[in-house]
């Protein structure tokens, strides 16, 4: 219908009618989003609970229940190898024979998938709560996020298609991170991170409004089911701000050069376990190195390292200067098999063991430093190399601390952490061009 023309107004009228119009069209626009904003954020943290009871389960029985029946030390070496290579078999058995082979290569992913088919998620499911049951050095957000988001996709397209598929990722991602950290503090410096790349005439705010409204919302989620949470017990400092701001640059370069070690390891084990194109070879033996890892730095080496951690804070006077650094070099070793041989899990909560292991390695050799100090800045190194994101690694390392007082000498850390690794290559596998290389590192983009 064509254009009826308008009737002359006075000027100062017509500025105000656009300024109301600006500020109305934008503000209907969030809260016509925060409903389905909070719909995702609520759903993506029950998926990963539901995934996280799963996985809790199918571990109960094999290294509590089983044991019990049988009268196996479920510590000893010979479970433990058992246990892991035959989780390597059953991960190459699902990947082989399930529809769409349990998704994408986690090591070629990055945190914004792109939304797979509905038929995936059973296989790609069944292979996470291998992953998490079993004892393999992986975390769950990737096969998580993954899962989440094709959930959110297929069901936004049929209830609200107008809401863009990009922006559809954008609010699953954070509300997943929000559950996965229980706040909505690390998703929202995730996104910052993405909207700030993104030309837009917006504000800022407004581009953030609904992935915040999700993140918030996994983020209550995970707090009202009282999930396990990273920030550990450990005590209070009263920083020497100048001597401290030393400690903690040199602990974190060490973190730093830990990760460089991966992450040039990392494309090289990945073509190693990838030679092959039936998968099952590759993972059985990929799971009996696993098991022979875990046989040799313990129980504390294996899974994703959570609760390993807060053991190892809470133990950290108990632990040699050598019995640490094996148990880096085992995690190191562990993290790289189980992510380069194609186990469905995630980097980020194995790497923030090992920074942590770092911290307590640097306060076992230097004991006068504080524990807590010398933990958050190795949080710090390794995930500047393992995520590439300051923000993000800025606020686990903090988290992690459990004392906002160490806060601004993270801030410090982190600028020259960042100049040391912004120009690294990242860590993740770049697909072929006609093997499902996704357009996951082109961030969802907010409408």
């Amino acid at each position: 219908m064509a254009e009826q023309p308008a009737r002359p107004v006075p000027e100062f009228g017509r500025e105000h009618d656009h300024a109301v119009a600006a500020r109305a069209s934008p503000t209907k626009r969030l809260l016509a989003l925060s409903l389905p904003a909070l719909l995702i954020g609520v759903g993506s943290a029950l998926g990963l609970i539901v995934l996280d009871l799963a996985a809790l389960a199918l571990e109960d029985l094999l290294w509590e229940v089983l044991p019990a029946t049988t009268g196996i030390d479920p510590d000893g070496a010979g479970w433990i190898i058992g246990i892991l290579t035959g989780a390597g078999l059953a991960t190459g058995l699902i990947v082989r024979f399930a529809p769409g082979h349990a998704g994408p290569d986690p090591a070629t992913e990055s945190f914004f998938p792109p939304p797979m088919p509905l038929s995936t998620l059973p296989g790609l499911a069944a292979a996470a709560i291998l992953t998490l049951a079993t004892g393999v050095s992986l975390g769950p957000e990737a096969p998580i996020i993954t899962i989440n988001v094709a959930l959110a996709v297929w069901i936004c397209r049929r209830l609200v298609p107008k809401i863009p598929t990009r922006l559809v990722v954008l609010m699953v991602v954070t509300g997943t991170f929000g559950a996965l950290f229980g706040s909505p503090v690390g998703a929202a410096l995730l996104v910052t991170s993405v909207a700030a790349t993104i030309a837009s005439k917006e504000l800022l705010w407004d581009r953030l409004f609904a992935p915040l409204v999700s993140a918030a919302a996994g983020s209550i989620v995970m707090l009202l089911s009282h999930h396990g949470s990273l920030a550990l017990p450990l005590p209070a400092v009263e920083l020497d701000i100048l001597p401290d701001l030393g400690i903690a640059i040199v602990v974190a370069a060490v973190a730093i050069v830990v990760g460089l070690g991966l992450l040039y390891a990392f494309p090289l084990a990945h073509r190693l376990f990838h030679r092959w194109r039936d998968p099952i070879l590759p993972l059985t033996v990929a799971g009996l190195l696993l098991g022979i890892l875990g046989a040799i730095g313990g129980p504390i080496t294996l899974f994703k390292g959570l609760d390993q951690m807060a053991q190892l804070a809470e133990q950290a006077d108990d632990f040699t200067p050598g019995q640490l650094a094996l148990i880096v070099l085992v995690k190191l070793a562990a993290l790289l098999i189980a992510g380069a041989a194609g186990f469905r899990g995630g980097r980020v909560f194995p790497a923030v063991f090992i920074g942590a292991a770092v911290g307590v390695l640097a306060y076992a050799l230097f004991p006068g430093i504080p524990l807590t100090l010398a933990i958050s800045a190795g949080v710090l190194g390794i995930c500047l190399v393992v995520i590439r994101d300051g923000w993000l690694s800025l606020f686990i390392a903090a988290v992690v601390s459990g004392d906002a007082a160490m806060v601004p000498i993270l801030c410090m850390v982190v600028l020259p952490g960042w100049l040391a690794v912004a120009r690294l290559p990242e860590m993740r596998i770049t697909p072929p061009e006609g093997h499902g290389a996704n357009d996951a590192a082109t961030p969802a983009r907010p409408a």
